[in-house]
């Protein structure tokens, strides 16, 4: 209810006298002078060119916004894509790391040599013990 108020207000400040030169209120008539008008009448002119270039710049800075705003979505939309590419090659490495078989074998591999060191390791150990002993 407020922000109508406000409207209409904002509205009324901008748009002062603009209601009664529509319907003629600035007009010659026969109880005021003719420069008296021509002067209002100019006043009018002068007050509505200064609105219309307030205008003018309000929206010029308005596109200058949001021409800014637009590229920096761009570039955040680009960056966005970039990193997606990014964690989607990441991703496929990692699946092709735990899918593979070979990787399995090489692990048993590796197992069996571990396994195989301890044993020679505790068999040579026990011989010695016996020879030595």
């Amino acid at each position: 209810m407020s922000y109508r108020r406000d409207h209409r207000a904002h509205r009324a400040a901008l748009f002062d006298n603009y209601d009664s030169i529509e319907e003629g209120g600035i007009r010659a008539s026969s109880s005021y002078p003719r420069d008296l008008d021509e002067r209002d009448n100019d006043k009018a002119v002068d007050s509505l060119q200064d609105r219309v270039s307030f205008l003018k710049k309000l929206t010029g800075d308005i596109h200058e916004e949001v021409e800014t705003h637009n590229k920096m979505l761009d570039r955040m939309g680009n960056e966005m894509d970039s990193s997606r590419g990014i964690m989607s090659g990441t991703m496929d490495r990692f699946k092709m790391v735990f899918e593979m078989k070979s990787n399995q074998k090489v692990c048993k591999l590796v197992g069996y040599f571990v396994l195989s060191f301890f044993l020679i390791y505790y068999i040579f150990r026990f011989l010695m013990y016996f020879m030595y002993g």
